[in-house]
């Protein structure tokens, strides 16, 4: 089974999480980020994995685009989502339903919200200053859930 793995990441987190995917995977798998690379051919592959990452409540606009416009080929195809933010509990699976269009919810075999991460060497002035702010800390801080990358992995398995 051939299996592509499609993500974007602002900071490193969300390519951290489909690296760990990746080497998951019994039979590994392609990556594509789609900050580098924008016409993203699925038609070789039997199983696709999407994610992306929250910034200011929304996924990034190419993992969104990216979906939206392959609706009807995905659903042909075995789909995983799955989702890096620092948000947990009800938020986090309302930030999860509104990253997703719903087709694609309910068709995928594996759904996942893997944490995340305020890496500040990686934001630049602006954000660095808001996250400390907002979030109330001073230091780079990861919440990537191995054990859900994990579940991830054995629910695409089933």
């Amino acid at each position: 089974m051939k299996t592509l793995i499609v993500y974007a990441s602002k900071h490193g987190c969300t390519e951290t999480c489909a690296g760990k995917l990746k080497s998951g995977l019994p039979d590994g798998a392609d990556l594509v980020n789609l900050k580098q690379e924008r016409d993203v051919n699925i038609e070789s592959y039997d199983t696709v994995l999407i994610g992306g990452s929250i910034h200011a409540g929304r996924i990034q606009s190419s993992v969104k685009k990216f979906c939206v416009d392959r609706i009807p080929a995905l659903l042909q195809k075995r789909i995983g989502l799955f989702l890096c933010c620092m948000e947990e509990g009800l938020t986090a699976r309302t930030q999860f339903e509104n990253a997703f269009p719903a087709e694609l919810r309910g068709h995928a075999a594996a759904k996942g919200l893997f944490g995340g991460a305020f890496t500040f060497e990686r934001m630049n002035w602006v954000e660095r200053t808001l996250t400390k702010k907002i979030a109330k800390m001073d230091q780079s801080i990861s919440k990537i859930n191995v054990d859900e990358i994990s579940r991830f992995i054995a629910d695409l398995k089933r």
